[in-house]
């Protein structure tokens, strides 16, 4: 099982830099997307519903923001869009597919990096998510949470780690929560399970170098349930093209899906 997940920056964006182009390479069994910015009307573009893909679309409310998308191989037994939390649900930043006793789900965390009101907003989808996910994690399911995070959880995780200290994205209490998330409530970073590395980000900055010198950061994740934590065979991060300010994150898995 193969799973990919990318923020697009703008799904328009990305598939005219040749993304879907480069994904139907890939032998994918789901794809996982962040920060579309579509609307439904032009979802109705075929571009967007690659051959052989069920794509289940969750966008916001408001126009050029926010949402998500999950493209699966096979035919989901349900989609659920949301967590049931109307101001974070209106902005499309939760949306999970389950096939058989497996939930592949893509999640889009806020950014604080706009001011204090933002991160403040960021706290507090931190808090409220955080019960969800035990949820999930308790529920005897699979659980694949792909997406981009906004946060860089230890050093190793972003390139100027020291001059980040105070910014949004490497906060103490970001970083705490993360600690939490791990340690306390179980989950697995799965890119770790493979790769001890340093260097390895998934965003970069378009200012200045960034994607140049690598000066990036690793924000973008697949934590999953400790039952499949040993099912982890491989895991890369794409840089050959540049398809959105984030590269894709792919994992392969020795998991049994449905014939």
């Amino acid at each position: 099982m193969r799973i990919i997940s990318l923020n697009v920056n703008g799904l328009r964006s990305a598939a005219l830099k040749g993304f879907f182009g480069w994904l139907a390479g890939q032998d994918a069994d789901f794809v996982c997307l962040q920060e579309i910015r579509i609307q439904p009307p032009q979802l109705a573009n075929s571009v967007f519903h690659p051959p052989g893909f069920h794509c289940a679309y969750f966008p916001a409310l408001k126009k050029g923001y926010s949402g998500v998308a999950v493209l699966s191989r096979l035919p989901p037994d349900a989609v659920i869009q949301g967590i049931g939390w109307t101001a974070f649900d209106n902005e499309g930043r939760y949306l999970e597919v389950r096939v058989a006793n497996l939930s592949v789900v893509s999640l889009y965390l806020p950014s604080g990096s706009s001011g204090p009101e933002r991160q403040a907003v960021k706290f507090e989808v931190m808090e409220r998510l955080l019960p969800h996910l035990r949820t999930c994690h308790d529920s005897g399911r699979d659980y694949v949470l792909c997406g981009d995070w906004n946060i860089a959880h230890k050093p190793i995780d972003l390139k100027k780690w020291r001059s980040n200290l105070k910014n949004s994205g490497f906060l103490p209490e970001e970083r705490a929560w993360m600690d939490r998330l791990l340690d306390a409530e179980g989950w697995v970073d799965g890119f770790r399970v493979i790769n001890q590395a340093a260097g390895e980000y998934t965003w970069w900055s378009n200012r200045g170098l960034a994607w140049v010198n690598n000066t990036g950061w690793r924000i973008d994740y697949q934590m999953v349930t400790p039952s499949l934590s040993a099912c982890i065979r491989q895991a890369s991060i794409y840089r050959d093209e540049r398809f959105s300010d984030h590269a894709p994150l792919t994992l392969d898995y020795d998991y049994p899906l449905p014939a």
